[in-house]
Parts: C-alpha cells; structure tokens; sequence
C-alpha cells in the first residue's frame, strides 16, 4: 500500500516513486501488479506510457489512505508512549489568527514537554490535509464537506457587515436583501469559512451576488470599506476594533442570518491521544 500510495504522490509515475522510495523500477511495478492480481482489479489504465488510476484504483487509493495512517498513527503512539509526544492542528484563518496562540498558550502550560505544530489555511485546505493525516484536528469556521470527517461544534460566531463611516451610509444602518444585493461587496475567498457562511446566508434567501473584491486578507478587505469601495461581510472580532474607532459603520440586513458556529473537526478513524484530549478541552473552555 506504501508502494502503491508513492506512486499515486509522484504523479502516477513509477520512476519517481522508486527513486524515492529507494527501489528499483521493476520492483515497484511488481508490487503494484501483485496488488491487481491479489483483488483482481486494475488499478491504473496504461495509455502511451502513461498511467491513469481507475476506478478501482482510487477506491483502493482510499482505503490505503486511511489504513496507512492509522497505522502511522499506532507506529507514533506506541513509539512515544511514555514521552510527551506532538500534536499537529490547523485552524482556519480567522480562529488562528484570533484563538490559536491562547490554545497553544494554555496547551504549553499544561504539557511544557509537548511539541505543538500548527498549520493556519483555509477551510478546504485544511479538511484535504485531514484526509491526508497530515493534521490530527482542525479548528475550522463551517460543518465539514468531506464524508470521512467529523465535525463538533464549540463556539458560536457571527459575520458582521460594514461600511465606510461616511455618506450615504450611517450607524446601524437597515438594508433590505435587495438593496444589500445590489451593493459593491468586497468578500473573502471562495473556499474559506466566512464566504461559506455568506454564501448559504444568500442561498438560503435565493440570492446569488457577484462581488467587486475577493481576497484572503480581512484586513485588506476591512481598509477597503474604510475607503468607500464598498460594504464587506467579516468575522465580528475581526472587524470590532475599526468599529470601536469609528472608521466603518456596522449595518444590518433584514431577513439574513449570518451566525455560524466554529467547529472542531477530525477524521473519524482518527485516534484521539490524551494530548488531543486535552487541547479540544482547552478550546471548548475558550468556547464557554
């Protein structure tokens, strides 16, 4: 399954993949051809030289991906079991940036021996990395896409919507769907919690809307609005400082909700250590 997994990283090419698994090339295609005989399937059509996985091929992609890491996941655990071991977490942009260091912070204190290493992306980014066993758990801003993940809701959370604090716009402000629809609207990517939240906030009141901005940064979208180019939708903590100081004006929308709650997710085969235990206890404490 290793053999099999290698070839499948390197682009479906067996040449790359005995070079890095230090085997020749003939024994690499040996071990995959005892696999297709074993089962009786094919696991990659042969099309002028190149491989393609099939059908088969990626259903057995699947299953050895979650075999292979539960079994990294016991080489790990029974390896470290009387030291302190790492934990590996995402988080999504907005609960890195605002949570993550007083996770980590209260996790050290705990565990002044445990090794922390976190990865802050995008939801979707983070979700594939779960699949992948590249994380243990992931702090994400959305219920999860992908089958083979659970998802455990921990914190509540809101989107707020804000404008430059200049005509025509002014303090708690209404908007009807319509008038909010027909806006310049400067959003965050597509992929990541918060445009998720806001697109099934939309969804849900049968509306669809194009925006004039998209981009990753909140901050570049916040010092937009600040600028009049036009009203953003963003993480309440995000944006409560530029309200505080007056920069933007928070307005609302009649008849769009957009709370959301944050989730811890993980692989649903994933084995959960004392160390995880504990760091989940830390976040739903934060939650309270």
């Amino acid at each position: 399954m290793r053999i099999f997994l290698t070839v499948c990283e390197c682009g479906n090419n067996v040449s790359e993949a005995a070079r890095r698994l230090y085997m020749t090339q003939p024994s690499v295609t040996v071990a995959i051809r005892e696999i297709e005989k074993h089962y009786g399937i094919l696991l990659f059509d042969r099309l002028s030289k190149r491989l393609y996985l099939t059908e088969a091929g990626k259903g057995f992609r699947e299953y050895a991906m979650r075999i292979m890491g539960m079994y990294e996941d016991m080489e790990a655990r029974m390896r470290s079991w009387d030291s302190c071991g790492k934990i590996r977490v995402g988080a999504s942009l907005t609960i890195g940036s605002q949570f993550m260091p007083s996770y980590v912070k209260a996790f050290r204190e705990r565990h002044p021996g445990a090794a922390v290493q976190v990865l802050i992306g995008p939801s979707r980014m983070l979700e594939l990395k779960l699949l992948e066993n590249g994380l243990d758990l992931a702090l994400v801003e959305t219920p999860v896409h992908e089958s083979a993940l659970t998802a455990e809701a921990y914190m509540e959370d809101s989107l707020e919507v804000i404008a430059a604090a200049k005509p025509p716009w002014h303090r708690d402000q209404i908007l009807s769907v319509e008038e909010f629809a027909g806006q310049d609207l400067l959003l965050r990517e597509p992929g990541s919690g918060t445009r998720d939240t806001f697109d099934r906030a939309l969804q849900g009141a049968g509306l669809s809307v194009t925006p004039v901005w998209e981009s990753t940064s909140t901050t570049a979208l916040i010092n937009a609005a600040i600028c009049g180019i036009g009203i953003t939708v963003l993480p309440r903590r995000r944006v409560r400082q530029a309200i505080e100081e007056e920069s933007v004006y928070r307005l609302e929308v009649e008849g769009l909700d957009f709370g959301r709650k944050f989730h811890i997710v993980r692989h649903r085969d994933k084995c959960i250590t004392g160390l995880l235990r504990d760091f989940v206890g830390i976040c739903r404490e934060y939650g309270e």
